[in-house]
């Protein structure tokens, strides 16, 4: 990947971020650690990897994506934004009473959006029936998903998978975003599910490894996805919750609860730093 692409998406996922954290802010609520740790592979999908045009959304030839892990909406929103199925002011409509873009993934109201997702675990399951769909259908469409990790603790996750691998869904690729942290605490004290590769190659699947913040691997897996023939692909991508805010970095208490109006500050500041050195 050209070092002029990898600046673009950092641009793009830095831009994201901020309207991301500025929308839970506003909002006083949101989940904005899984959301910023997720950007970077969700900038490159909709910026590099998928088939989707926001002129027309409902294309059916269309690739689709599932946000799994459905309260990560500051995450989606601000990317489908700023790809253009719908304008950047509508984000002020965030979590609104009177808006249309719930705090939870939601496809009725809000152009772009695959499917509607909160329940966790549904939302990859949603993915094997769009994937069975394509082939049903001899569609040659991808479907993608990001999952968290501790969404794996959800047994409908894994009845997902065993489906995924009985139907040879090679137009699956799904990718977990592994940051360690859920709402409690590490993953690993919560309900441990390591080793995810050997799990996933268990149940039949393709395992690619990644830093999930690096755009080059990233773009490389879905590539290396798109080669697969037989069996869905899991991308495991190794990311920082909170990524890209210092003092979120790394902390489970910023899974769930929206920053202070000196912490947006901080935060405004430094991604505006960030975005002016990709700029300069």
């Amino acid at each position: 990947m050209e070092q002029s692409t990898i600046r673009a998406l950092a641009k793009i996922a830095t831009q994201a971020r901020l309207l991301g954290i500025e929308a839970v802010f506003q909002a006083a609520s949101g989940h904005p650690g899984g959301s910023m740790s997720c950007m970077d592979v969700l900038t490159t999908l909709y910026f590099h990897v998928m088939k989707v045009d926001p002129k027309n959304p409902q294309d059916p030839d269309r690739d689709r994506f599932v946000m799994s892990k459905g309260h990560c909406s500051p995450a989606l929103y601000p990317i489908l934004a700023l790809k253009g199925f719908f304008p950047v002011e509508d984000l002020k409509m965030f979590r609104r009473v009177d808006g249309h873009m719930s705090g939870h993934v939601e496809m009725r109201y809000v152009k772009g959006v695959d499917m509607s997702t909160g329940s966790l675990g549904q939302g990859i399951s949603a993915a094997v029936g769009m994937a069975m769909a394509g082939k049903i259908h001899q569609k040659d469409y991808r479907v993608y998903a990001i999952l968290g990790d501790g969404e794996l603790a959800e047994g409908q996750v894994w009845e997902a998978c065993l489906a995924a691998n009985k139907y040879h869904l090679d137009n699956l690729c799904a990718c977990v975003d592994v940051n360690g942290l859920q709402i409690d605490g590490r993953t690993e004290d919560v309900m441990p599910t390591s080793p995810l590769d050997k799990k996933f190659e268990a149940f039949g699947w393709h395992v690619i490894s990644i830093d999930g913040h690096d755009y080059a691997q990233i773009a490389a897996a879905y590539d290396e996805a798109k080669t697969v023939k037989g069996q869905p692909t899991v991308i495991l991508a190794k990311t920082v919750k909170g990524k890209g805010i210092s003092f979120m970095e790394g902390d489970y208490n910023w899974h769930g609860k929206a920053p202070s109006a000196e912490q947006f500050a901080q935060a405004k500041a430094e991604l505006e730093a960030r975005l002016q050195e990709l700029e300069g």
